[in-house]
């Protein structure tokens, strides 16, 4: 645990999963327009007209420059880290992350700013503020007079680093023509084709619900590993529904918490609904403290009031469920029975809810969540009867000693 819980509060795992996190409100926003744009009605897109291609230019510039956003992200958090100064730390990562995407004539490449341009732009964030670091460790800057302003006197400390990150990023790009984003993407395709395999994905469930388990944020863990993956794989599937084109992938970022994660992490809402009418009077109590927050994906309550956490009995359906959930639900959308995630909604929204809009109103997703929610109940059935077995024989031997 202190080795797991070290790497997960590590400078760099941390920026970038907060730098990420920055992109979310692009594509909550877009994803919105994206719903607007493609309504599941008949006739729709005839009656938007000249005007649906308005509706897509907010969509072209919140997913297009998903690439450009998570380098700025994953620069502020780590210059943050490192008590640099974020904003030139951001801007000297942006210029390098632009110049490394010139195209044969020099000119920038607005297509590589979005998801194909992802994982260069988490790497040019994280090797620009590391020079900077260097520079500054070392003291190789340029330092101005106390008088003079702050912010001219920052700029000026970032200037011989910045002249080293620009003119790094010119030798790779231009003298060497190197494109570092088709390299990148071949470097890391084995990772991303990996956690779009059945077996890839039931490995980083499995690892993430284990982690949980063991008193760890497992999320975070895992996370700063897959999400740039699967919003990558989720802004290949937005872009192809926006086009009217197949949905490529199914492992794509919303995946894990609309199909696996029935009232949060271990879909324990099954777990809830077994407790409802529990005879044990505390598990009822808990169950109906617990379900509102677990209608809006919380459940904390359970995981640390039952408890999941270090609790050998409860852990086998708590990784059980959703691993079972993941082999079903692939192959339910191999079969084109359920929809694919198109649509990024917020991680709150309560099931059912979120198959509809994730899917971009598939009907079938909808009843598969429905369904999913009885498998959850079922599996987590008779290991609650044990616990419940558990804890009844523990108050009937607790009141017998007291009545002695």
């Amino acid at each position: 645990m202190p080795g797991i819980l070290k790497v997960s509060e590590n400078k760099f795992v941390v920026a970038v999963r907060n730098g990420i996190a920055v992109t979310m409100p692009l594509t909550v926003v877009g994803s919105l327009f994206l719903i607007f744009a493609n309504l599941p009605f008949e006739g729709w897109s005839n009656f938007l007209g000249e005007f649906g291609i308005k509706l897509g230019v907010p969509i072209n510039f919140t997913f297009g420059i998903l690439g450009l956003v998570a380098c700025a992200g994953v620069a502020y958090y780590l210059a943050e880290s490192y008590k640099l100064d974020q904003i030139n730390s951001v801007v000297l990562s942006l210029s390098a992350f632009l110049m490394l995407q010139a195209t044969e004539d020099w000119s920038v490449d607005v297509s590589k700013m979005g998801s194909t341009g992802l994982f260069l732009g988490i790497l040019t964030g994280i090797a620009s503020v590391l020079i900077i670091n260097f520079f500054v460790k070392h003291n190789i800057i340029i330092k101005m007079p106390d008088g003079v302003p702050e912010a001219v006197s920052k700029s000026f400390t970032s200037l011989i680093p910045g002249a080293v990150i620009i003119t790094t990023a010119w030798m790779i790009r231009v003298m060497l023509e190197i494109d570092v984003n088709q390299l990148i993407q071949q470097l890391f395709s084995p990772l991303a084709v990996g956690l779009n395999t059945l077996p890839g994905m039931l490995l980083y469930v499995f690892v993430l619900l284990l982690l949980w388990c063991a008193g760890i944020h497992g999320s975070n863990v895992m996370g700063s590993m897959g999400d740039p993956i699967f919003l990558a794989l989720f802004a290949a599937n937005s872009e192809a529904f926006a086009k009217g084109d197949p949905i490529p992938n199914i492992f794509a970022g919303g995946f894990y918490i609309v199909f696996l994660c029935y009232g949060s992490i271990g879909s324990t809402l099954g777990l809830i609904i077994n407790m409802w009418n529990s005879k044990v009077p505390s598990y009822r109590s808990l169950a109906r403290m617990a379900l509102p927050s677990a209608i809006f994906c919380i459940n904390e309550p359970i995981i640390f009031g039952f408890p999941i956490v270090m609790n050998p009995i409860m852990m086998i359906p708590f990784i059980l469920t959703p691993l079972v959930l993941t082999i079903l639900t692939y192959f339910l959308t191999v079969q084109n029975i359920i929809g694919r995630i198109v649509v990024n909604t917020p991680w709150t929204t309560p099931p059912i809810i979120n198959h509809y809009l994730s899917t971009g109103g598939n009907i079938g997703a909808v009843i598969w969540g429905i369904v999913s929610i009885f498998i959850s109940v079922a599996i987590y059935y008779p290991f609650f009867k044990i616990s419940e077995k558990q804890e009844l024989e523990s108050g009937a031997a607790v009141v017998s000693a007291s009545v002695k």
